[in-house]
């Protein structure tokens, strides 16, 4: 067991994805292993009859950032993700970027604003976020590593603020890049893209215009919207649509089902 606990503290210190696999009803009750990101066993052991699978459903999973209990024949196995906190990369301090840098940290974001305008990126508009940088965007890309735990969002119209996000994005791993605009910014923003070079696979990954229809008009509003829209790229789940009418379960799962209606 002690080697399990020093696999999930190792995953949690260095702030990688992982999971951990636990056979919570039939044979080998209680024996669990847990997992990096591409679904090698790190530690402890299931049976071999069932490691393949788990493994890959874990993968999938972990993607995700969702937990299930899953059946394999006459075991149950409770996979349960182990996901470093996600960042958020707000680029523009405007309005909108307020009350969305406090809903992202509710929902358990590391957020980061910058803006070159030092009167609009101040402690006293942003007092808690986790850092506000003053500047252009190159000072935080050039620190920060753009992986699929990242969150772009550009909330300027200002060129000079947008392309070098894009340039940096075009190529990355990111699980989610968005950019503010109206219907016609954001199809003369790709039609501009598209003759740069970028391929239609490419421009469809941006999120423009930005969030969920809920009919948004405040700047608090607004950030509602963007983070409905994140929060269903980031578990790859939900329709954006209201929950009323909807058939089925709430929280849809496979497997083994558990939960409430």
């Amino acid at each position: 067991m002690a080697d399990v606990i020093d696999a999930i503290s190792g995953l949690n210190d260095a702030e990688k994805l992982g999971a951990v696999a636990t056979i919570v009803d039939g044979p080998g009750f209680g024996n669990k292993a847990v997992l990096d990101a591409a679904g090698v066993v790190l530690a402890g052991s299931l049976p071999d009859n069932v490691i393949s699978d788990v493994s890959a459903d874990a993968v999938e999973l972990m993607r995700n950032e969702q937990s299930r209990t899953l059946a394999y024949g006459e075991r149950s196995v409770f996979i349960e993700t182990v996901a470093p906190q996600p960042i958020m990369l707000l680029f523009g301090a405007g309005h909108i970027a307020q009350p969305l840098s406090v809903m992202a940290q509710v929902v358990g974001f590391r957020v980061i604003v910058a803006d070159a305008r030092a009167t609009w990126a101040t402690p006293e508009r942003f007092p808690a976020v986790d850092r506000l940088v003053v500047g252009w965007p190159d000072v935080v890309l050039e620190e920060i590593e753009l992986d699929s735990r990242t969150y772009v969002v550009m909330l300027s119209h200002d060129r000079r603020f947008e392309d070098p996000v894009l340039a940096a994005v075009r190529s990355a791993p990111v699980a989610y890049v968005g950019a503010l605009g109206s219907r016609r910014t954001s199809r003369e923003r790709g039609e501009r893209l598209s003759g740069e070079g970028w391929s239609s696979e490419e421009i469809e990954r941006l999120h423009a215009p930005i969030g969920i229809d809920i009919g948004a008009e405040t700047p608090a509003e607004i950030a509602v919207s963007i983070l409905g829209e994140i929060t269903r790229v980031r578990y790859g789940a939900g329709s954006g649509l209201s929950l009323r009418g909807q058939a089925g379960r709430i929280h849809p799962q496979r497997g083994v089902e558990a939960g409430t209606e």
